[in-house]
């Protein structure tokens, strides 16, 4: 279920060693990771790591729960009507996200529509030169 509002929770015991000890972490709305992605100009990226430690930052919290973030990500990906560039959200080295409309393919195509270099790494598609697009 997507959050309407942004909630900040305790860090559960069993999360504590994900999230390097207790305290708070926000399950972001979809509202607020699409305030984030909309910033993100043509041919520049943003990695699930560092939008999740933006997010954890914003809520001055030890982090940003994984599970809602990529709930969020896949709800605005998968709403034509939200407008929201999330092809221009990759994973922490690069590598493309299949679980987006048309899976990798079709974020590697608007990707490389906005000057962005594709390169296939086994079975897995990837940007090339990551860092110069951050």
């Amino acid at each position: 279920m997507e959050n309407e509002q942004d909630l900040i929770v305790d860090i559960k015991p069993k999360q504590e060693r994900y999230f390097g000890g207790p305290g708070k972490i926000v399950l972001p709305s979809r509202r607020t990771v699409a305030a984030r992605i909309t910033q993100i100009p043509p041919g520049s990226l943003l990695t699930t790591d560092r939008l999740r430690r933006e997010l954890a930052a914003q809520f001055g919290v030890q982090g940003a729960c994984p599970v809602t973030t990529k709930r969020a990500l896949q709800a605005l990906a998968n709403d034509p009507e939200a407008g929201v560039p999330t092809w221009r959200v990759v994973k922490q080295k690069g590598d493309l996200l299949a679980y987006f409309p048309g899976g990798e393919a079709g974020q590697a195509a608007l990707l490389r529509a906005e000057g962005v270099e594709i390169e296939s790494k086994g079975k897995a598609l990837r940007v090339v030169n990551l860092s110069e697009r951050l």
